[in-house]
Order: C-alpha cells, then sequence, then structure tokens
C-alpha cells in the first residue's frame, strides 16, 4: 500500500482568483483494503486540503453576503479553506471520466449510503465502507469537500473555514471558523453586530439544558429568551424560564415547569462577527471546476481524467445544490459551467439559509421546529413563475439561463417531502394550480417511503414517535435514476418521465383528515408543515399569507398511487409512511420531525381494519415472491429499478427481509 503525505499544487496564477492552492496530505494506494470492483479494478483514496481566493468585485462573487468587508490577503483576495476527499480508480482509463460530487450533510459523506447501500460512516477507508461498489463498479471518480462554516473540522469531518467579519479572536477553535477576523473596508478594528435568532427543541426533560449558539453574544444583557408548547402558539416568558451564558456561545437554559421535552425555547439576540458563509457555493464551484477543467491530481498526462460533473446532495445537502443554482454558482469564474447534471434528493420544495448575514446552514423548516428561516420561500420550483401573494417573479433556472450553463435536473423525494417540505409546491404554482417542469428537469416521489434511512435495518420503536420506524431504503430506485441521468447527459438518451404526484393527474389532493384512510396503528391527523410569505424586518418574524398545501393521493393501504413504488410498498406486508406523530410528552399530536412510520397489515380480517389481511393476498407460500418479482420486473422495464437490485429484492422476498419488520409473511 502506498502513502504519499503532503503534496503542495500551487496554481498558475490564471487561476489564483479561483483555487489558490490544493495541499495533498496523504494518498492511500490502493484503499479499501486493495478491494477491486469490476473491470475498474481498485481505487485510491486521496485526503487534501483546498484553498480557495475570491475577488469582492468580481461580478461571479457579487451576490455572496459580506464578502466585501472581510478580511483579504496582499493580493486583495478573501481567502477560505476547505476540506477535501477525493475517490478515483487507480487506473483512470478504467473510469467512466464522471465526477461525482456528493455534497456533505453537516461535515458528512452520505452518497455511499444512499448510492452503495453502505453503512453510515466518514471513514471511507475499509472494505465495508464502500457498500456494494455500485458507484466504484461504474467507475466514478466520487469527491467530497467542506463547505459548511460551522461544521467541525477535524478528523473525518468535512468543514470549511471562512472568514469572519468582526472582532480578531473571534473564532472559535474546533468550530470551522476562523479567528482572524479584523473588518474591512476601512473599518479594520470594530465589530460587526446584529440582532440574530435561534431554536432550541432538545426532546427531553435534562434541565438544566445546553446549547451552542452559532454566533458570539454581544450584548447579554439585551438577549430574550421564551417557550412556547407548538409553532403557533403565543410565545410565553413564565416563571422559573431563565438562562446564563457559559461563555460567549454557550447558553445554559433552566427550563420553567409545565412544559414538556417537545416545548419551543427561542433565543434572540445581538451577536457578533458574522461569517461569510456564501463563501461554500463558491468553494464548490472552485474546486468541482479545477479538477474538471485543469484536473490537479486528477490528471493524467497533462489533461483532466473527468470530462463531466455531477452533483449529488442528500436533505440539506440537496437543498444546498438546489439554492448554489439559484444563487448563479453553477458557472465559474471563466463562465463555465460547473455541473452537467444535479441530483437533489429529499429536499422538497427548500433551500437552505447559507449565504446571509448570521446564516444558518443547518436549519430547516419541518411542521414543528424551525420556522420562518430564510430558505423557506418563493421560488419554489425550477420555472419562472409569479409568486400570487407578492407579485414577485423567480425561478431556480433563472439565473443559469441567463448564462446558459444550466445543468439537467433530477429531483427525487419521499412521502416525508410531500408533508414536511411543501413538495406539491414543485409542480403547482403559488395560486393553486398545476405547473409543468422544464424539459431540463424531471422529478420522482418515492411513494411510502421516510425521508432517510439505512440499508438492513428492522422497523422498530423510536422514543418521541407514536408509530414504529419506517425501515425502506432508497438505494434501489437512485442506482436506477444516476444510470439514466448518466446516459441524459452523456448520451443524450431522455431518462424517465417524472413519476410525482400532480393536480392535473388528480394524484394530490388538499390535506386533512380526509385525505387518508383511517387505519389501525396509523394515527393520522392531517397535519402538513405549510409555508408563508414572511415579514423579515424583525426577529421574530412574522408570518403572513399562507401559500396552497397539497399532498399525495393515497390507496386504501395509505400508500401514494403517484410516484415510484418500489417492491415493498407495491406489494406490502404493512402501511409504510413519510410521517409519524410526536408520542405523549413530546409535543403531543405534532409531526414528530423527519420521522416515517410503518404498521404491518394484519395477518387475517380484523374488524376496523379496511385492508386486505395477508392471508388473503399472499395465500400460498409462493405468492409473496412471485409478486414481488412481477413488481419489480415492471419498474426494470421503465429503467425505475436495475436488473441487479430485482433480483435482489425477489431473494430478500423469500428470505422475509425485504418489508423490513421483525416478523413477515404470512
Amino acid at each position: 500500500m502506498l502513502r504519499a503525505i503532503f503534496v503542495l499544487l500551487l496554481l498558475a496564477p490564471a487561476a489564483q482568483a479561483r483555487l489558490l492552492r490544493l495541499e495533498v496530505l496523504e494518498t492511500v494506494s490502493p484503499a479499501f483494503g486493495g478491494r477491486g470492483f469490476g473491470a475498474v479494478g481498485t481505487y485510491d483514496r486521496i485526503a487534501a486540503r483546498a484553498t480557495i481566493g475570491l475577488d469582492p468585485a468580481d461580478p461571479h462573487n457579487s451576490g455572496i453576503a459580506d464578502l466585501a468587508l472581510a478580511p483579504r490577503n496582499a493580493e486583495g483576495l478573501v481567502e477560505a479553506v476547505s476540506d477535501v476527499v477525493i475517490l478515483r480508480p487507480t487506473d483512470p482509463t478504467r473510469g467512466n471520466g464522471v465526477l461525482l460530487y456528493d455534497v456533505v450533510n453537516r461535515g458528512r459523506k452520505l452518497g455511499l449510503n444512499l448510492l452503495n447501500d453502505a453503512p453510515l460512516g466518514n471513514a471511507v477507508r475499509a472494505d465495508a465502507d464502500a457498500g456494494n461498489g455500485f458507484l466504484m463498479r461504474q467507475g466514478y471518480t466520487v469527491v467530497w469537500s467542506g463547505w459548511q462554516h460551522d461544521t467541525p473540522r477535524g478528523g473525518d469531518l468535512l468543514g470549511l473555514q471562512a472568514p469572519v467579519v468582526g472582532d480578531a479572536g473571534a473564532g472559535a477553535a474546533g468550530t470551522g471558523v476562523a479567528g482572524t477576523g479584523v473588518a474591512g473596508a476601512g473599518i479594520a478594528g470594530a465589530g460587526v453586530t446584529g440582532v440574530s435568532r435561534e431554536e432550541f427543541i432538545w426532546d427531553n426533560l435534562v434541565n438544566p439544558a445546553g446549547w451552542v449558539l452559532t454566533y458570539p453574544v454581544a450584548e447579554p444583557l439585551e438577549a430574550t429568551l421564551t417557550v412556547r408548547a407548538r409553532e403557533g402558539d403565543v410565545r410565553e416568558t413564565p416563571a422559573g424560564l431563565t438562562f446564563r451564558m457559559l461563555d460567549g456561545r454557550r447558553i445554559e437554559v433552566m427550563r420553567p415547569p409545565g412544559f414538556d421535552a417537545g416545548a419551543i425555547y427561542e433565543f434572540i439576540y445581538v451577536a457578533r462577527d458574522p461569517v461569510v458563509g456564501g463563501m461554500g457555493f463558491a468553494a464548490v464551484r472552485d474546486l468541482v471546476s479545477y479538477l474538471r477543467y485543469q484536473g490537479g491530481p486528477l490528471a493524467r498526462a497533462g489533461a483532466p481524467e473527468v470530462s463531466h460533473a455531477y452533483g449529488v446532495g442528500v436533505s440539506q445537502s440537496g437543498r444546498f445544490l438546489k439554492d448554489m443554482l439559484y444563487q448563479g454558482f453553477n458557472d465559474d469564474e471563466a463562465g463555465r459551467p460547473v455541473f452537467d447534471a444535479l441530483m437533489p434528493f429529499i429536499s422538497g420544495a427548500r433551500r437552505s439559509f447559507t449565504n446571509g448575514r448570521w446564516s444558518q446552514p443547518g436549519r430547516f423548516s419541518r411542521q414543528h421546529e424551525d420556522h420562518l428561516y430564510p430558505g423557506d420561500g418563493f421560488p419554489f420550483t425550477y420555472g419562472m413563475t409569479t409568486d400570487a401573494l407578492t407579485g414577485r417573479s423567480d425561478g431556480l433556472l433563472a439565473l443559469c439561463e441567463a448564462t446558459q450553463t444550466c445543468p439537467v435536473v433530477m429531483q427525487v423525494d419521499t412521502d416525508s417531502e410531500a408533508y414536511q417540505a411543501r413538495a406539491a409546491l414543485l409542480v403547482t404554482d403559488t395560486g393553486g394550480h398545476h405547473l409543468d417542469l422544464p424539459p431540463n428537469v424531471r422529478a420522482y416521489m418515492l411513494a411510502g417511503l421516510p425521508h432517510s434511512s439505512t440499508p438492513g435495518l428492522v422497523s422498530g420503536p423510536l422514543d418521541a414517535c407514536v408509530m414504529a420506524s419506517n425501515p425502506l431504503h432508497p438505494g434501489p430506485a437512485m442506482r436506477a435514476l444516476l444510470t439514466a441521468m448518466d446516459l441524459w447527459v452523456r448520451e443524450e438518451v431522455r431518462p424517465p418521465t417524472s413519476r410525482y404526484p400532480m393536480l392535473a393527474h388528480g394524484t394530490l389532493v388538499a390535506p386533512g383528515p380526509e385525505a387518508f384512510p383511517r387505519l389501525p396503528g396509523v394515527p393520522y391527523a392531517g397535519l402538513v408543515n405549510r409555508v408563508a410569505e414572511v415579514e423579515r424586518n424583525r426577529e421574530p418574524p412574522v408570518p403572513g399569507r399562507m401559500y396552497p398545501m397539497w399532498v399525495p393521493r393515497v390507496d386504501g393501504d395509505g400508500h401514494a398511487i403517484a410516484g415510484i413504488r418500489l417492491p415493498a410498498v407495491e406489494v406490502p406486508m404493512a402501511t409504510y409512511t413519510g410521517w409519524n406523530l410526536r408520542a405523549p410528552g413530546y409535543g403531543e399530536g405534532e409531526l414528530c420531525s423527519l420521522a416515517g412510520g410503518a404498521a404491518p397489515l394484519p395477518l387475517t380480517a380484523r374488524a376496523g381494519d379496511p385492508r386486505l389481511p395477508l392471508s388473503l393476498r399472499y395465500p400460498r407460500p409462493d405468492s409473496y415472491p412471485v409478486a414481488v418479482r412481477g413488481a419489480a420486473e415492471r419498474l426494470v422495464a421503465e429503467r425505475l429499478m436495475l436488473r441487479e437490485d430485482a433480483d435482489a429484492a425477489v431473494d430478500a422476498a423469500r428470505a422475509g427481509t425485504l418489508a423490513g419488520l421483525p416478523k413477515v409473511g404470512p
């Protein structure tokens, strides 16, 4: 095994406004303990550190909040440092020539879990870390890098060290925030302050409870703390609710009696030293552009090993990709496209709070949590539309269309996003009418799947939720869709048509008790995470008129009739939901964060349960695997499942593991 330590690549002067340095810290060849991946062979693992330098006067950087106020180097550029990890074929000629950039989620690499059925983990070193090896067998070069300023750096976490605008020494060790910030623009030494807001839901009864704020507190005596049981309740300051600062960023809260574990605490304070969080978009843009067009460690005989670049993002990372596209970062400083294709997974109609003063990229709205933050507003979809509430026209593709750098997009969501991420706004306008997607965009919804899962899980109880967990994993569909996306880009083979609930197809309905059948063990309450226009000239912001909302039409088992129905849903052993409800003591009755649920079908006919029992669905020992085979073959024919995954589904059905239930079968 070859290990090369610390090689510094100094870029040519013409590239200095893009990527200043790429320091290769370690190369392991071969990686994964020497495991080979079919005809592609072994892989190498490269760990590196990238330094970008941005010119605030460059129009490509003009949208980055506070960039002009940030400290600069001797060349007048604002620097940021990002961790980088690369997996590439040991023999590049055996690769497929595609760079697959997996946007990290809070510093975590999730792409191999999604596409390779790999265990969750950041090391990407051992044989098991490659999972089933799908991406490697296809020959992808996989790249991760840090972009989030409040993610800790170190170990295998990937963060971004972005500049601070404010007092010197403001950064906190281990936070990924630089501690060298002095205000620019001729006001050196003056701290930048402003009002910031943070919400805490602990989902426990620890008292006192602690929290680490995103930014240092400038004026502790001016901070306010309130509590409420539900999102729509009046904010209260009851007796017994107090806080104290443990240091500049750590707060300790004494919780009052009368509020359960799911109560919402809101802290509004005068913060100091904002971080230039929008540099995260530029850090991804400049790294991917450099690797794609110049090569660096991915160069062979002076030419890049890759000719195309795709972006994949899971949840927060999918929202990041959509925001990066919306804010104009898919063209590099030379005007070239960065990504040919994007696959945002489980992002719904949300974006992110990454580029703005007092940004908090980890925030995202759910029905009970984190409302009124930027990133949850118009525009919700890709094509140009006019907001029925404000009259403003916009779309996620507006800027890339102006520069002719738009990628193809394949957005994939699950049932969870229909309820928690306003997914219907992707295909409806803000007046409540059907929308067609642009020709370079496809949308797919995975019926009956939760927001996230790990391969091989078995449904089990969840402490804060009513129903048992939903164990279904999206891997089989995601591998087929990535294959289709690759053909779309490189061979211009059109992918499967969108499979998404739509008003024009009669597969979206208004949320409410009538939108879901009454099923034992499935306590549907008609709740959905609504979104409103927001007045942001004060903290807390003030919500206004609500946008119309829709949810998928379901069948008698509670599964969406539109979308991609994987065999475990098309041939069910249980009712699977993308939502769950909070249990008593945890904000009872509200939607339970991102959890899904599962309720097994009855073995025999049961009073009060309208679902067909298992004994009638699968009357013979081979009925279930035969039905699974039929469902899988239909998906293969529609290019929504690969042959190897269809065969694996049948094998799992025979083994009694496909449904992810503790006990399956009639």
